[in-house]
C-alpha cells in the first residue's frame, strides 16, 4: 500500500502556495509547519507536483471504474503496478501493464493444467489477443502520428532558424524596412488586443515571435547574470546614488553587487563582477528561517535594510559590514521602508504590527498594534506619518507619536496586498485579493476611486514618477496595478477609468516599475519573461525570457539598466537603451 506522510504532504502544499502566487498564505504555512526543519531535497520536487499528485489520483479512480467489472479480485489489479508507473503513465498505459502482467500470469498458472484445460483456455484468450492486437496497433498508430508531429515541429524549427541566419547575413536591408516589418507585426498585435477587449475580458496575448526576434527579444549574450544565490531570489534594489544593486534570497543571504557602467554583454564582461556577502546566519549551514524577504536602501544609499524570516530587521553599510540588528517583532517581515529623512524604518510584520525603528539609537521607538491579521505592506507618506494594511482587510494611516490611527480605511473584500502613497502623498493607493483597486484620500473616509478591471486578485500597484512633485510635472500622473489575470491596466486615477491594459505576460505578474522619467513601465510575471512597455503607446519594446519566475524588477536611477530576480536563483541585469 503506497502511503505519504502529513510531512510530505504538508511540503507538497506549501510548493503549490509558493507556485500559485500566494506568497503570504505559504509564508504562514511554512511557518508553522516548520517546513524549514523539513528534510524534503526541494530540488527533487517538480514544479505543480501536488497538482499531478491529484490528477494522478482521479486517473486511479478512473482506471479502477474503467476495469473490467467481471473481476472479482478487482484490488489485486493495483498489485501489478508499481508507485512510479501511477505518476509517469496515463489510464491506458497503465491498463496495458495490468492487463499484460495478468496474461502472463494465467500462462504461467495453464502450464500445470491438462491439455484439455490448456485448448478451452486458449479458445477463451482468442478474443482477448485480438483486442490486444488491435490495441497494440492502434497505440503504434498513435505513435507514428505523434513522432511525425515532433519531426514536422523539428523541421518548422529549422526552418525559423534558418530565416533568422538569412536575416543576420542581409546586411544590404535597409534599417527602415526592418522597422516597417515591426510596426506591421506591432499594429497586428494591437488590434488583437481591441478584438479581445471587444469580446469582453481582454486575453493574455501571444508575443509574436517574428517582431521579438526581430527588434524586441533580448538575447542572452546581452543579459548579465549574477549567479551566487543558492536559492530563490525575492527582492532586489538599485542604490539610489550608485551603481550598486541589492538582492535577498530564500538562502538567508542577502547580496550587493557592483555593477559597472558598461555594456551588460557577456562578450564584453572581462572580469567577474564584485559581490559583498550580507550573512543573516552565524552556523555553517543556511537556516530556512532566515529567508531574506524584503530590503530597502536609504535616501543617499549608504544604508541597506533588510528583513527576514526570523523576524528581525538588519541595517548593513554598503561594505556589506552589519551597523545593527532590530530585534522586537514576533514574526516574519514582509515589508520595510525607510522615510526620505534616513532617521526612521518601518517594518511591518505577521505578527499584526508595524514598528518604527529610531535607526541612530538603534532601537524601537513606537510598535503600532491596529490590525487584527498579519501586515502585508507599509509606506511613509511624509517623515512621520504612514500607511499599514493587512489581511483583516483593513488600511490604517498612523503618525508617530499619536496612539491611535488618524484615519482607518474600510471597503476591500479580501486581503490588501500593497498600498502605495502617491508622489504628492495627498492619495493613497491599495490593491487586493478582492480583484480591485482602490485610491483614498484623507479627506473623506470612504474610497475616490474604486477600480474594477481585473479579473483575478492584484499582487502589487505602482504610482509613476510623474504629475506635481515629481522631476516630470508636466506629464500625466498614471497608477499601475499588475494581477494574477496576467494583465497590467495603467489607469487614470483622477476620472477612475483604464488608459491601457497590457496584455502580454502568461501567467500572474509579481511587479512592475517605472523608469525615472515615466515613459516606460518594466513588468516581470511566474511566466520567466521580463517585458518593457511603453507606456504612451502600451507596445512592447524590449522582452527576456529567463528560466525562471520572476519576483521583483527595479530601474537604476538613470534609467539605463533593468535587474529582474528569479526563482531559479540568479539576478539578471540588461541595458535599456532606445
Amino acid at each position: 500500500m503506497l502511503s505519504i506522510t502529513s510531512e510530505d504532504l504538508n511540503y507538497l502544499i506549501f510548493r503549490y502556495l509558493h507556485e500559485s502566487g500566494f506568497t503570504h498564505t505559504a509564508f504562514a504555512l511554512g511557518y508553522e509547519a516548520g517546513i524549514h526543519k523539513s528534510t524534503i531535497d526541494g530540488n527533487l520536487v517538480p514544479p505543480g507536483a501536488l497538482v499531478k499528485f491529484v490528477q494522478k489520483g482521479i486517473q486511479y479512480l478512473e482506471l479502477e471504474a474503467n476495469l473490467n467489472n467481471d473481476d472479482a479480485d478487482l484490488d489485486e489489479d493495483f498489485q501489478f503496478l508499481q508507485p512510479l508507473d501511477l505518476i509517469t503513465k496515463d489510464v491506458n498505459e497503465l491498463q496495458k501493464i495490468i492487463k499484460e502482467k495478468k496474461e502472463n500470469l494465467h500462462k504461467g498458472k495453464s502450464r500445470g493444467k491438462d491439455k484439455g484445460n490448456s485448448e478451452n483456455d486458449h479458445h477463451e484468450r482468442e478474443p482477448v489477443r485480438e483486442r490486444e492486437k488491435e490495441k497494440k496497433q492502434r497505440d503504434k498508430d498513435r505513435e507514428r502520428d505523434r513522432e511525425k508531429m515532433e519531426k514536422e515541429k523539428e523541421k518548422e524549427k529549422e526552418k525559423e532558424k534558418e530565416k533568422e541566419k538569412e536575416k543576420g547575413k542581409d546586411k544590404e536591408k535597409p534599417h527602415e524596412d526592418l522597422m516597417m516589418e515591426a510596426k506591421q507585426n506591432n499594429d497586428k498585435i494591437s488590434i488583437r488586443h481591441e478584438e479581445n477587449e471587444t469580446a469582453g475580458e481582454p486575453e493574455p496575448m501571444e508575443i509574436c515571435t517574428s517582431l521579438t526576434s526581430l527588434s524586441c527579444e533580448i538575447p542572452s549574450s546581452d543579459i548579465m547574470v549574477l549567479e551566487g544565490h543558492t536559492s530563490e531570489v525575492f527582492a532586489c534594489a538599485w542604490s539610489p546614488t550608485g551603481s550598486l544593486l541589492a538582492s535577498g534570497s530564500g538562502d538567508s543571504t542577502a547580496r550587493i553587487w557592483t555593477i559597472g557602467d558598461g555594456p551588460c554583454s557577456s562578450k564584453m564582461q572581462t572580469e567577474p563582477v564584485n559581490v559583498v556577502l550580507l550573512k543573516h546566519f552565524k552556523g555553517r549551514t543556511n537556516e530556512k528561517s532566515k529567508d531574506v524577504t524584503t530590503l530597502d536602501w536609504n535616501g543617499d544609499g549608504t544604508l541597506l535594510a533588510t528583513g527576514s524570516y526570523d523576524g528581525q530587521a538588519r541595517i548593513w553599510n554598503r561594505d556589506g559590514e552589519l551597523i545593527s540588528t532590530l530585534n522586537k517583532h514576533k514574526g516574519p517581515i514582509f515589508s520595510l521602508k525607510w522615510n526620505k529623512k534616513g532617521d526612521y524604518l518601518l517594518s511591518g510584520s505577521v505578527d499584526k504590527t508595524a514598528i518604527v525603528w529610531d535607526i541612530k539609537a538603534g532601537e524601537w521607538k513606537q510598535q503600532f498594534e491596529f490590525h487584527s491579521a498579519p501586515t502585508l505592506d507599509v509606506d511613509w507618506r511624509n517623515n512621520t506619518s504612514f500607511a499599514t494594511c493587512s489581511t483583516d482587510n483593513m488600511i490604517y494611516v498612523c503618525k508617530v507619536g499619536d496612539n491611535r490611527p488618524v484615519k482607518s480605511f474600510s471597503g476591500h473584500q479580501g486581503e490588501v496586498n500593497a498600498i502605495k502613497w502617491d508622489p504628492s502623498g495627498s492619495l493613497l493607493a491599495s490593491c487586493s485579493d478582492d480583484s480591485t483597486a482602490k485610491i483614498w484620500s484623507l479627506k473623506q473616509d470612504t474610497c475616490v476611486q474604486d477600480l474594477r478591471e481585473h479579473a483575478k486578485e492584484i499582487y502589487t500597484i505602482r504610482w509613476s514618477p510623474t504629475g506635481p512633485g515629481t522631476s516630470n510635472p508636466n506629464q500625466q500622473l498614471m497608477l499601475a496595478s499588475a494581477s494574477f489575470d496576467s494583465t497590467i491596466k495603467l489607469w487614470d486615477v483622477e476620472v477612475g477609468r483604464v488608459i491601457h491594459s497590457l496584455n502580454g505576460h502568461r501567467d500572474p505578474v509579481y511587479s512592475v516599475a517605472f523608469s525615472p522619467d515615466g515613459e516606460y513601465l518594466a513588468s516581470g510575471s511566474l511566466d520567466k519573461c521580463l517585458i518593457i512597455w511603453s507606456v504612451k503607446e502600451a507596445k512592447i519594446v524590449k522582452t527576456y525570457s529567463g528560466n525562471g519566475g520572476i519576483f521583483e524588477v527595479c530601474w537604476d536611477k538613470e534609467g539605463k539598466k533593468v535587474a529582474a530576480c528569479f526563482s531559479n536563483n540568479v539576478v539578471c541585469v540588461l541595458d535599456f537603451r532606445m
